[in-house]
């Protein structure tokens, strides 16, 4: 590991020698690691010169998006905790929906996905967020692969209807739905756009408490916008 750390001090690279005499290894020493690490990927050595190799690389990209992740983590447990009510963060990628993360608590356990959120965004609010947040043709295509198609009494009922109300959609208000996906819950979804990623933050309540939904919605948007700094790098898990 010092090796490691040693080698990528030097960005044009450097020789066995210097490398052993700034980490306090003896030459023999030395030489064997650097070998071992040159074999497993670690490090490439160029012109009797010593670089980080493909494996250490994978390494540091590892660790920078475990750290991402830790500051979604953190934001959402902090803002469960502070509004009471579970929060999710979502994106869309690669025309899909995807849920990167929940955090919930006994009292107040998030929705059950007893539908594959995937298929069924027409349904919820973050596919709803996320698919307002889509040009046209995007929105279609998504529609095409998992059209409309009815969850609970309250679901929107056909692709043209859907797509008037994500036209009428204001940007970056939070988008609503009542028990169009769970019978008995109530959704909001904050969208969320950095570069040509579109995300979303969501927070859910029991129906019984669909006068606190946009309040608490309200209430995270400050929250998003006090944080987007920190968050416009994690954006992508």
């Amino acid at each position: 590991m010092h090796l490691l750390e040693c080698v990528a001090g030097h960005e044009h690279g450097a020789p066995a020698k210097q490398l052993a005499r700034e980490t306090g290894l003896a030459l023999p020493t030395a030489y064997h690691l650097l070998r071992t690490l040159v074999h497993e990927g670690y490090l490439r050595r160029d012109k009797g010169l010593f670089f980080l190799g493909d494996a250490a690389v994978r390494l540091s990209s590892s660790g920078a998006q475990q750290k991402r992740r830790s500051t979604i983590v953190d934001a959402l447990a902090r803002w469960r905790d502070a509004i009471g009510v579970p929060v999710y963060y979502a994106v869309y990628r690669e025309g899909e929906i995807e849920v990167m993360c929940v955090s919930d608590t006994p009292g107040n356990p998030a929705v059950e996905e007893w539908a594959d959120f995937r298929e069924t965004a027409h349904a919820h609010a973050i596919g709803q967020c996320l698919l307002s947040q889509l040009d046209d043709e995007a929105r279609r295509d998504h529609l095409d692969r998992y059209p409309v198609q009815s969850i609970t009494p309250y679901t929107v009922r056909d692709n043209h209807t859907l797509l008037r109300r994500l036209e009428r959609t204001r940007r970056m208000e939070p988008v609503t739905e009542r028990q169009e996906y769970a019978l008995g819950t109530a959704c909001a979804a904050i969208p969320i756009t950095v570069g040509t990623t579109a995300a979303t933050m969501a927070i859910s309540l029991p129906s019984h408490q669909t006068d606190r939904l946009m309040s608490a919605a309200h209430q995270l948007q400050s929250e998003i916008g006090r944080l987007m700094g920190s968050l416009a790098l994690s954006i992508s898990i």
